[in-house]
């Protein structure tokens, strides 16, 4: 781990990835096609620290695993991100966008599955007590056999171990762990028996801590659970979409790959409510003609790689369950490609049968490729009416919606009548509750207490939105059967969900735009962040050449003209020489570096191609602007301005 005095040591040091000498360009394409991949990651995470994207937190306490800072560039990409995000997916498709709580009553998590089902497979170190994952250590072990060996019956054997793993039972996982004697991997101390360990962190609510709770894993159960609220607010109609971004937790056991895998991390989440039966979209058409690499499970399994599939054949043939799933597969494709994610490093892959939620209809991932290989970066999921369903039951509150029907239609049906002159007298102010509470009551709910009632007069039946259990009479409720006439139907919405790790987004993004390019001795190659405008964390730097009043009377004008345009930018007036000043620029990816050489003129300089033009000082902000803002073409000002050249440009 870097100290923070090692890193403001390096930072004294000329911008360059001296390990490479003078030949050797790098880039994730160049990575990948060598295979030298630790010295490119290497020289991606050491500029990121060194120029404060982002840091691991606490370094003067020696760190925790899995938890990481972001500086103020880094900070800036993230805050690039969502606005991109909320302008793409939110304005765009007239989503409502909320803000839920992060602490979360154990009660809701209890409903959702997460406190039984989110979980990972974990053992222990016997000697050290150190925490491993135990999916990742078989995985490990049995893709290192491997390497040394590709065929005969072990190696079948291994293959098939890889091919099922998700599938592995937690007893099951436990036996081929003894069975090929894994031990703990640096340590190789004997490991323990394995357990599921949950990765929420667990606390309490109130100063009394009676009230058990969590961080959130997710942002989407407050979307759920206020589902009626925002049915309502958007005049019971469907489909409607509510979006949110947030900070959630999970207490990964292993964590590691910098930003790919932490510990606290940022989520985009979309909640696309739809009438099950009718997932179809009316801007399907807009997205229908993209090609895209995409790796349906049928080729997966036959050992296929991916392929470039048109997305409405995708549609029409069922490879894609529905047009809506279709939709945001689409839109989540144009929204990576427009921040600067290389489209032929970028595939969605559809889940295999043993990794589908058993609620899920389908599900696809935007993976990224990246130095540690393919990685989920956004889940795209029909994850049906479960989530709803679940909360309705548990609750007690009905989170249903409804549409007319154009003719009266003859149902066999549960009538579940509240006595609310008996309830009030016996609840009182929690009359309302336990009213929706029964009325939310499933046909099988309903039944069995008719039962019950019919035999004993009386039983216990817990509202959750009181938090106990309450004694329900005979007297109190009518349960009958009967046909009546419907005009309405009245169903549990399914929902579509497209979730966005930004912090995985982000770090492949980092290493997708960085490249590095040979100074003008060829002694050292230097970093560029080739970051689009947009992703940009400052659009200009602003440095006078020397430092005099006169400059820097120049660039403090600039300075308050970029902002009026809402860019931003830095000033440098270290004093250090213009060309490593511009090595730094193009380390933070700023477009565009502004030199003040003049009273009267600066240059402009773009940072791809590093060609100069001279700008009056007036004009200069509103030229970077215009260009960061897709006004103008950096060909248009090249066309337009005075060329510049300047050898120290190049060093």
């Amino acid at each position: 781990m870097q100290t923070t005095m090692e890193a403001a040591e390096q930072s004294k040091k000329p911008s360059s990835v001296e390990s490479q000498g003078n030949a050797v360009e790098i880039s994730l394409q160049t990575a990948l096609s060598s295979g030298n991949l630790e010295a490119f990651r290497k020289a991606v995470v050491n500029t990121l620290e060194r120029r404060l994207f982002y840091k691991p937190s606490f370094e003067i306490y020696k760190g925790v695993a899995g938890l990481y800072d972001l500086g103020a560039p880094g900070f800036l990409v993230e805050l690039n991100i969502i606005n991109f995000w909320r302008k793409f997916f939110v304005r765009e498709e007239n989503m409502a966008e909320v803000r839920c709580a992060s602490l979360t009553p154990e009660a809701v998590l209890k409903a959702s599955g997460h406190v039984d089902k989110f979980t990972d497979p974990m053992v222990n170190d016997v000697i050290t007590g150190e925490c491993h994952r135990a999916d990742h250590l078989l995985k490990d072990y049995c893709e290192k056999k491997l390497e040394k060996d590709h065929s005969g019956e072990e190696a079948d054997e291994l293959k098939n171990v890889l091919a099922v793993l998700e599938d592995l039972s937690i007893e099951d996982l436990g036996k081929k762990i003894k069975e090929y004697g894994i031990t703990a991997p640096v340590t190789k101390n004997p490991l323990s028996d394995l357990y599921p360990f949950n990765l929420m962190f667990q606390t309490s609510i109130g100063p009394a801590g009676l009230i058990p709770g969590y961080m959130r894993p997710e942002t989407a159960q407050g979307i759920f659970v206020n589902f009626k609220d925002y049915y309502y607010d958007n005049g019971k109609k469907l489909p409607l979409a509510v979006a949110q971004t947030g900070l959630v937790f999970r207490n990964e056991i292993s964590p590691r790959q910098g930003l790919l895998r932490t510990r606290e991390f940022m989520l985009a989440e979309i909640e696309h409510f739809v009438d099950p039966d009718n997932k179809s979209h009316p801007k399907f058409p807009d997205v229908a003609k993209l090609e895209i690499l995409m790796f349906p499970r049928e080729e997966q399994t036959s050992g296929q790689a991916a392929k470039k599939l048109v997305l409405g054949e995708a549609v029409v043939k069922g490879t894609v369950n529905s047009e809506t799933l279709g939709y945001f597969i689409g839109r989540v494709y144009l929204f990576l490609t427009r921040l600067g994610i290389d489209k032929e490093r970028l595939r969605f892959r559809q889940h295999l049968a043993n990794e589908m939620a058993h609620y899920a209809a389908d599900c696809w991932d935007a993976e990224i490729e990246c130095s540690y290989g393919w990685k989920e970066c956004v889940g795209i999921a029909d994850r049906s009416a479960y989530d709803l369903y679940a909360h309705s039951e548990k609750s007690r509150v009905a989170l249903v919606a409804e549409v007319k029907l154009a003719e009266l239609k003859e149902v066999e049906k549960i009538v579940i009548t509240p006595v609310k002159r008996e309830l009030g007298l016996a609840f009182k102010g929690d009359q309302k509750k336990v009213v929706e509470a029964l009325e939310a009551m499933s046909e099988q709910e309903a039944m069995e207490m008719k039962a019950t009632l019919d035999s004993k007069g009386e039983m216990e039946f817990e509202v959750c939105t009181l938090g106990r259990n309450v004694s329900i009479k005979k007297n109190m409720v009518s349960i009958t059967k009967k046909m009546t006439k419907e005009h309405v139907r009245v169903f549990t919405p399914s929902v579509i969900e497209p979730s966005f790790g930004i912090g995985r987004i982000m770090y492949c993004l980092y290493e997708h735009k960085f490249s590095t390019r040979p100074s003008k001795a060829g002694d050292e190659q230097l970093n560029v962040y080739r970051f689009d405008p947009l992703l940009a964390p400052y659009k200009c730097m602003v440095f006078p050449l020397v430092q005099n009043q006169q400059f820097e009377e120049a660039a403090k004008f600039i300075s308050k003209e970029l902002k009026s345009f809402d860019m931003s930018h830095k000033i440098d007036i270290t004093g250090t020489s213009i060309g490593k000043r511009y090595a730094k620029s193009d380390e933070f990816g700023a477009p565009f570096a502004i030199t003040v050489d003049s009273e009267t003129s600066v240059t402009i300089r773009e940072r791809d191609s590093k060609d100069q033009v001279r700008v009056n000082v007036k004009e200069a902000a509103s030229v970077v602007s215009s260009v960061v803002e897709g006004k103008m073409t950096w060909q248009d000002v090249w066309a337009s301005f005075p060329h510049h050249s300047s050898a120290a440009s190049d060093e």
